[in-house]
């Protein structure tokens, strides 16, 4: 490397400048303080429970056998959902994104969003009453259709920004289309897309806990179970754990967002 190339180079990026350990101290604490944050609300909330008195309802709601397997399924629902918004979003984005589908793109997009616009709660119930479709399977069917928006939307906005003059850079490189798609097109819409899968993970969190409605459990089953004996400590346990539940995932989403990001970008 040329001395004119260090002299460009920002000031923290050059070896052995004192700004670099303050650069990695201001990275460090931005990845620390979030969970840090959760970890003190979580802390609050258990000394708060503890300090109660809790009749027999709300000992049982509140058992750490219950409230684990709330959480589990939470999770599950959450990331199985996800798993087929993507398989069916990014694909369906590829497709929309080319120059053969833009005629009809329109008209499926809005479509979706109108879907979108329907509340989960009432997707749940067609699925319940028009078929009998309960539990597990449907809260999957429901979470996913309700999700496909954000990443299906992110996609083709990631693919189209790509810069026209590097797709026909590698065209002339002899690339075929499959190829620029794989090597040019899709590395470089990653951050756009994993922004789209970010937001799906935290719709999905909220909306699963509606599932309870159709026998899917989740932490939908602790607030309802709240609401049902007014027992103001059980709404509160499961919403907190809902709430911190997002925003570790929300967490986590970012946190891939910044390693699976590609170099420069």
């Amino acid at each position: 490397m040329s001395a004119a190339d260090v002299a460009t180079m920002p000031t923290g990026a050059r070896a052995g400048s004192p700004v670099s350990g303050a650069g990695w101290r201001k990275s460090a604490g931005r990845y620390l303080t979030m969970p840090l944050v959760l970890a003190a609300v979580c802390l609050a909330l258990y000394a708060y429970v503890s300090s109660q008195t809790l009749d027999t309802i709300e000992a049982r709601a509140l058992s750490p056998e219950r409230l684990t397997a709330a959480i589990w399924q939470h999770v599950q629902l959450t990331a199985v959902s996800t798993l087929c918004t993507l398989v069916i979003a990014v694909p369906l984005g590829v497709i929309l994104s080319r120059r053969f589908a833009r005629w009809f793109r329109p008209y499926l997009v809005t479509l979706l969003t109108l879907g979108q616009a329907v509340p989960t709660i009432a997707i749940l119930v067609i699925l319940a009453v028009a078929f009998l479709f309960l539990g597990f399977n449907a809260a999957i069917v429901g979470l996913t259709a309700y999700a496909i928006v954000p990443v299906l939307l992110n996609t083709i906005v990631g693919l189209e920004q790509v810069d026209r003059s590097v797709l026909e850079a590698g065209r002339g490189m002899g690339m075929s289309r499959f190829t620029v798609l794989r090597k040019i097109e899709l590395p470089l819409a990653v951050p756009v897309i994993l922004a789209g899968i970010r937001t799906a993970l935290v719709i999905n969190v909220g909306t699963a806990t509606l599932v309870t409605y159709i026998n899917a459990g989740g932490l939908g089953d602790v607030i309802v179970a709240g609401l049902t004996t007014n027992r103001f400590i059980v709404q509160l346990v499961g919403a907190t754990l809902t709430a911190v539940l997002a925003l570790t995932i929300d967490y986590l989403a970012g946190l891939a967002e910044d390693i699976l990001r590609p170099r420069g970008l």
